[in-house]
């Protein structure tokens, strides 16, 4: 913050997450924001992943402050939507932040984006940028993070190529920053911590899989679980797989995985041994966002198994590869790489586009700053007024229509 800044109170930032990769990208952002004198983090959980969620974000070390409660079983995207646009506008209108958080293209960033717009409150939009040019692949994550766009007042993109998919739209330059992903940042504290179990239980080559999207349940992930299978049938791998609590992808998934001798079915692991379950991979198989991150950064090679990806860094540096969800070729792709020592080799020596675990001291630095012009505008402003500077009003929060609860 710039050296004159005579204003006293901290900047309040409340950060909206509500599934399991938002906390984890965001968790070091609010750490270091409670650490700061310069910000007042109010962390808002959706409870859009509630289960998978609140088991984790004592180990991140955040505190959530309010805790909302919108998800039903099975319930359609716009009931969802609704609900959280109805219950983060409440809690907008009473936490009267200075700026919202949102990360990522979840349907609790894309609601917090829009309550903080409809509040005149200024976004802040971290792993901003991303795009696959196929409006409904991934779907609704594709959409939502190009109207995310549109609200945004700090961009914070985490390569290059994100940046000037904002630019090439229309956001001005110097909203937009490059400033890595905060995945690596957490993954290495997390490490660091040396907290985790590996859930890998033999010495034969280790093969990492998750599977949860939307656009590949039913049919589709049927068949990618009976390739998973004929994978295991080698004989020479074991198979980790922690199954999403989604019902539709546990159909889909156990009637050809479970009891497999060589496939090991877990629940969703904590973030602390998931990490260490990665580092202790040989080769990864996903159809998630945040591990095409991660697991470059511990140089574990990487087959995306869909048919596009808003992360083709990785691909262009050859530390992944997009197979697609086609059972043959993931097969041939995943056997391919187990039996070819060399071309294993260059996967896992290319590297993480991604970031070197500065991205958060980037992101709280630009705010910072911001904050601080503002500040220094303000402060001129004031200075200039004879009659002095009014007293600033206080806001109780009451209990409310139970819409959420406050920690």
């Amino acid at each position: 913050m710039s050296p004159n800044v005579v204003a006293t109170t901290p900047v309040r930032a409340m950060l909206v997450l509500g599934t399991r990769p938002e906390a984890i990208k965001l968790a070091p952002v609010a750490r270091a924001m409670a650490a700061s004198p310069l910000f007042e983090p109010v962390v808002v959980t959706t409870g859009q992943h509630r289960e998978m969620l609140h088991q984790m974000l004592d180990l991140l070390g955040v505190k959530a402050r309010v805790q909302l409660d919108v998800m039903r079983d099975r319930q359609e995207l716009s009931q969802l939507t609704a609900r959280l646009i109805d219950g983060l506008g409440d809690v907008v209108r009473a936490e009267r932040p200075d700026l919202v958080v949102v990360q990522g293209d979840t349907t609790s960033a894309l609601t917090g984006a829009l309550a903080a717009f409809y509040e005149h409150v200024p976004v802040a939009h971290v792993e901003a940028g991303l795009r696959t040019g196929v409006l409904d692949n991934p779907f609704p994550e594709e959409l939502n993070r190009r109207l995310i766009g549109r609200m945004a007042r700090w961009h914070f993109a985490p390569t290059p190529r994100a940046a000037g998919h904002l630019t090439a739209e229309g956001v001005p330059d110097a909203e937009v920053f490059v400033t890595g992903n905060t995945v690596v940042d957490n993954l290495l504290w997390m490490l660091g911590q040396g907290t985790g179990r590996n859930h890998f239980h033999s010495d034969l080559r280790r093969v990492l899989v998750t599977l949860h999207r939307r656009e590949n349940q039913g049919d589709k992930m049927r068949a990618m679980g009976a390739a998973l299978a004929r994978l295991a049938d080698r004989g020479d791998v074991e198979v980790v797989l922690p199954l999403h609590k989604s019902p539709a992808v546990r159909e889909a998934l156990l009637p050809a995985l479970d009891g497999h001798p060589h496939v090991r079915v877990v629940e969703p692991l904590g973030y602390a041994d998931f990490s260490a379950t990665l580092a202790g991979s040989d080769l990864v198989l996903t159809d998630s966002g945040g591990i095409q991150e991660e697991a470059p950064s511990l140089g574990k090679p990487l087959l995306v198994l869909r048919t596009t990806t808003e992360r083709p860094e990785a691909v262009e540096v050859g530390a992944a590869r997009l197979v697609g969800t086609e059972p043959q070729a993931i097969l041939e792709a995943a056997m391919h790489l187990l039996d070819d020592a060399e071309e294993y080799g260059r996967m896992a020596a290319a590297g993480n586009p991604f970031g070197d675990g500065l991205a958060t001291e980037r992101i709280v630095a630009q705010l910072a700053e911001d904050f601080g012009a503002e500040a220094d505008a303000t402060a001129a402003g004031a200075n200039a007024d004879a009659e002095g500077v009014p007293e600033p009003v206080v806001v109780t929060q009451g209990e409310g229509p139970g819409s959420y609860s406050t920690a």
